[in-house]
């Protein structure tokens, strides 16, 4: 590992991580294809700092909103235990609906635990991944062409960001996009565009958390080499900075309508990808 590769690994985290197209699947098609070396071959650690990096961008992009939720949250909780506080004003019952919403959106990801390892073999698959980018694309295609919503944490119900969150539980499938997912479940539901990108991208804060809070546990178990830490920080600052710039396109270009244009790349990769899968089976047998 050189900084070259830590900038590259970097890069292609923060880029694919908030784009529509499926990091998972991409980094499956990198390394099945190019041979590229994926931050977690290399280093577990390595590979959680680069998912705090897309985090950090989250946070840092949607700053206002992080803040608001954390201080509701832990408001709540206060009053959870019985110690009693100003009655809440009309924006902060607005947050602590947001921060209920985004609670319940998250628990269907429990719901894919058990085929953790299952789903993981796919992985693997590029014929599967192939097509799971097609499909991907046929969420992105379809999703411009709905009504446009006007439903906001005020008005979303519980069923709704239930269904979102379903969606994002169908995405741990590689080649099917997080974001695209639940950006285009959030609009079939009636989302206002706006919305629909923010709760997206504040509903990964979670989901991201969670999940490598238990993977650093097994990194440290698998050492750290103190001496790569200059390499590490420059591949997680490129992964923030890069999550940061794509955050930024995704929400532009579904403020514009033109959220499905992610889709003809998604069809481009997963045609070509059963393309070359189809190849190497003819010249393998």
């Amino acid at each position: 590992m050189n900084f070259l590769s830590a900038i590259i690994l970097g890069l292609v985290q923060g880029l694919a991580e908030f784009l529509p197209i499926s990091s998972s699947g991409h980094l499956s098609l990198f390394q099945h294809f190019f041979g590229l070396q994926t931050a977690e071959a290399t280093s577990l650690f390595f590979d959680v700092l680069l998912h705090m990096g897309t985090l950090v961008a989250v946070i840092i992009y949607y700053w206002e909103d992080v803040r608001d939720m954390v201080s509701e949250f832990i408001a709540m909780c206060f009053e959870l235990a019985g110690k009693r506080s100003s009655r809440p004003t009309a924006q902060a019952m607005s947050v602590r609906r947001l921060v209920l919403l985004i609670i319940v959106a998250t628990l269907p990801l429990i719901i894919v635990l058990p085929f953790k390892s299952k789903i993981e073999t796919l992985y693997d698959n590029t014929w599967f991944v192939g097509f799971a980018l097609l499909v991907t694309g046929c969420i992105l295609f379809l999703s411009d062409r709905l009504a446009k919503g006007r439903k906001t944490e005020r008005s979303a119900t519980i069923r709704d960001v239930a269904l979102v969150g379903l969606a994002q539980a169908f995405a741990t499938f590689p080649g099917i996009s997080r974001s695209g997912s639940t950006i285009a479940a959030g609009m079939v539901l009636g989302f206002d565009r706006k919305f629909a990108v923010r709760f997206s991208f504040l509903l990964s804060l979670p989901a991201v958390l969670g999940a490598n809070l238990l993977n650093l546990i097994d990194a440290f178990q698998a050492g750290v080499e103190l001496g790569m830490i200059p390499v590490y920080i420059v591949g997680v600052c490129v992964a923030a900075m890069a999550g940061y710039f794509a955050i930024g396109v995704v929400k532009r270009l579904t403020d514009e309508g033109r959220f499905g244009k992610f889709a003809y790349y998604c069809w481009g990769v997963g045609a070509l990808t059963l393309l070359l899968s189809l190849i190497s089976m003819l010249v393998n047998r």
